[in-house]
């Protein structure tokens, strides 16, 4: 049997017992990979490990301490008071607004996982302090995130421009900008009606009466409303202690390193963990229990295995299978398919980076315009950043409650396979077929 058909294989068959039994995926993947790499490869130990993500690796645990000990401390609870104060009872505005912050960032040139890292917390706490389900929060988070993935300014967009330039063929930078966002926008408006937007809109401008009880504690004033949406009467503003101070000035620095002058947001973080645990031990018992371990597992595993199916050929053999075909419109949409599914595992800009070469032949026949097939194939790869297996997906995972993990995860990966299976069709639909000559 073929080694491309026992990889995926292997891959359909550890999602399916990870999720009929309580085994971690993650370490599932990682059997699979040491089997498969020994047994059908022939591969030594340290090269089948050649595909384990170090980078993710020192993100997840640097972001999650670094937060965690924000959390065990209270800075985070602080900063949203504050939030909940200038935004005061317009829960109906929550969702908007994370989309609206989360896209901030990569609009401005950072990438994805950067602004996510500091973004997740505050936007998943604010969510969750308004009573605004926990999927909506973290799909607008995502998405947000998504939608300035192909702004001039970021990085995504230099690595298209230059895979075209190389072959003599060029891109309209703002038609994949305003392309990307506009659909993007699309997807925030259905899971804002799909995960409970109609029922905010329908309880605006309800209010409870703040609970006398609690009173003097941070958020004091912020009650449940009907249907779970909370509502603001009077926090009382507490004043930042010294470990506190220096907790949010250490956050807003590595914030700055990270999106600013683009230093390892990973690393930092785990250093200004670090220093803060050293200096205020008596205010951070315990807090490096918060790093979410089974999610550095389980993301880890899975993009070890991807890589192992990627180093022996099998994204090449079925990409190369289909720019062989000689439709152009049925080979521009499985290239999206390819794109989609394969990204939801991998680096979007590694496949895009791939996945552009291999359009290059029909391109320059002119029979599919140059700027469709790019802002389908940029959107294909990207869109599905939403499941827990992409950096982005797995730093939203990561801070949500321990608790509401599981179900999370459960609904990130239906959402990122429904991105992965509609993203093609649509922008085939949209794009594509309006190009064809």
């Amino acid at each position: 049997m073929s080694i491309h058909v026992i990889g995926v294989v292997a891959l359909v068959l550890i999602f399916v017992l990870g999720t009929l039994r309580p085994v971690n995926i993650g370490a599932l993947a990682l059997v699979a990979t040491f089997l498969i790499g020994t047994l059908v490869a022939h591969e030594s130990v340290k090269k089948l490990l050649s595909g384990f993500p170090p980078e993710l690796f020192v993100l997840l645990v640097g972001v999650t301490y670094l937060f965690g000990l924000a959390a065990a401390n209270g800075t985070i609870e602080w900063l949203i008071d504050r939030v909940v104060v200038l935004l005061g009872d317009r829960p109906v505005l929550v969702p908007w607004l994370i989309f609206v912050f989360s896209a901030v960032p990569t609009t401005a040139g950072a990438l994805g996982p950067a602004g996510v890292a500091m973004l997740a917390p505050l936007c998943l706490r604010l969510g969750e302090r308004y009573g605004v389900d926990r999927r909506m929060s973290a799909l607008m988070l995502m998405h947000g995130s998504c939608l300035g993935n192909f702004s001039p300014l970021n990085g995504l967009t230099i690595i298209v421009q230059q895979a075209l330039r190389s072959s003599g063929l060029s891109v309209s930078s703002s038609a994949l900008f305003f392309g990307n966002a506009a659909y993007n926008l699309g997807l925030a408006v259905v899971i804002y009606l799909c995960f409970g937007g109609r029922q905010l809109w329908r309880e605006r401008g309800r209010q409870a009466p703040a609970q006398a009880e609690g009173e003097g504690e941070p958020g004091a004033g912020l009650t449940p409303g009907g249907g779970g949406v909370a509502v603001l009467g009077a926090p009382v503003r507490t004043p930042l202690r010294v470990d506190q101070t220096i907790t949010l000035a250490v956050m807003v620095a590595v914030g700055v390193g990270a999106l600013v002058f683009d230093l390892e947001i990973g690393f930092l973080a785990l250093i200004a963990a670090v220093l803060l645990h050293l200096v205020f031990p008596a205010r951070f018992a315990e807090a490096d229990k918060r790093i979410v371990w089974t999610v550095v597992l389980l993301i880890c595993g899975v993009v070890t295995l991807v890589a192992a199916l990627q180093r022996y050929g099998t994204v090449d053999l079925i990409g190369h299978g289909i720019a062989g075909l000689g439709a152009p419109l049925l080979t521009a949409f499985l290239l999206c398919v390819v794109g989609a599914f394969t990204s939801a595992f991998a680096s979007s800009a590694g496949l895009l980076g791939v996945l552009i070469p291999l359009a290059v032949p029909f391109l320059v026949q002119g029979q599919i315009g140059v700027t469709a097939m790019i802002i389908s194939l940029a959107i294909s790869a990207t869109v599905v950043d939403s499941t827990p297996f992409s950096s982005v997906g797995a730093l939203t995972l990561a801070n949500a409650p321990e608790e509401e993990r599981p179900p999370l995860f459960r609904t990130m990966l239906a959402w990122g396979i429904a991105m992965a299976a509609t993203a093609p069709v649509l922008t085939w639909l949209f794009f594509l077929l309006p190009s064809a000559r």
